[in-house]
């Protein structure tokens, strides 16, 4: 049963455990201006305690920013356990990235004292599934955590980047926490942080110098033509990733900027109206071979997000 609660009334203990997207939240704050808050917030809400927030922290920052001060709520229970294996349980439509399903299970581990194969058995998933997620967080450091759910270090790029690197390279700890402090916050594409892990696990002392003090273009440029990436991936599949870096790049950046109050000439709006309808009869397509080519990747044996 949905209700109205006041702002103030929810606990965010768990806010540091949901990534942050700059992107999104302008996206969702337009969204709330017009239309209001149209989900309500998931949480649980204790006898003898304030309620605790589990889902919908991007909306709990909207409304502060617009000054809102009830929200729409949904109780998931009283217990905070029971409650987090809720909304594990319904991830794949709640659409919980894996680093925050991995923060939650090592929350259920950790606090709750819960096993792999408990954790397995009422999530209805495998050993390997809960076990590869724990992992996660035991190779990850309090800063790199930091860094990639405040959102200044790609989670995609600690995940398919750093990581082979501290596995296969045996890459310690503290050479990956200066490199994610190093390049967090510059708004590097995928590859450069590619190119750039590169340079700084496998290059010369010199180089890895140079990132450390943030001569980053310096570094870009000498590595540009030297530098082969490690996707594993033949011709087409990396130029395929190629693409999707580029598509993901250039949406997060018409986000923002369609909400420009500056763009107002009549000859930038006559031709961005013969675009934007174009664009938006390529929208339903688009979505369809993407959702496409994301259900089949999660099956992949390979991936992270298998089961």
């Amino acid at each position: 049963m949905i209700e109205q609660i006041e702002l103030s009334e929810i606990d965010l203990r768990y806010e540091s455990y949901r990534l942050r997207s700059k992107v999104e939240e302008q996206a969702l704050i337009n969204s709330v201006l017009n239309h209001g808050i149209r989900e309500p917030l998931e949480g649980v809400a204790p006898v003898d305690g304030p309620k605790i927030l589990l889902n919908g922290f991007k909306r709990v920052r909207c409304a502060k920013k617009l000054n809102i001060g009830i929200v729409p709520w949904y109780s998931l229970g009283q217990d905070e356990a029971v409650g987090i294996l809720e909304l594990l349980r319904r991830s794949t439509t709640k659409s919980l990235t894996i680093l925050e399903q991995a923060r939650l299970i090592d929350e259920l581990q950790g606090v709750h004292a819960m096993g792999t194969a408990d954790i397995a058995l009422l999530l209805e998933k495998s050993k390997a599934w809960v076990s590869v997620r724990s992992g996660i967080m035991v190779d990850m450091s309090e800063c790199v955590k930091a860094a990639i759910f405040n959102g200044r270090f790609p989670a995609y790029a600690y995940l398919y980047i750093l990581r082979p690197f501290i596995r296969i390279n045996a890459v310690t700890k503290k050479e990956v926490n200066t490199f994610v402090t190093v390049v967090s916050g510059m708004h590097l594409s995928i590859r450069e942080i590619r190119t750039l892990a590169h340079g700084y696990f496998k290059g010369s002392d010199e180089l890895r110098k140079q990132i450390e003090v943030g001569n980053i273009p310096w570094c870009l440029k000498q590595l540009k033509e030297t530098t082969k990436p490690e996707t594993g991936c033949i011709g087409d599949e990396q130029r395929m990733l190629t693409d999707l870096e580029q598509a993901l790049r250039k949406m997060q950046r018409i986000c923002v900027k369609s909400y420009d109050n500056r763009l107002t000439s009549g000859a930038f709006l006559a031709q961005a109206n013969l675009l934007t309808k174009e664009l938006l009869d390529h929208i339903t397509p688009f979505e369809q071979s993407m959702r496409a080519l994301y259900d089949r990747s999660r099956q992949t044996p390979g991936n992270l997000l298998s089961t």
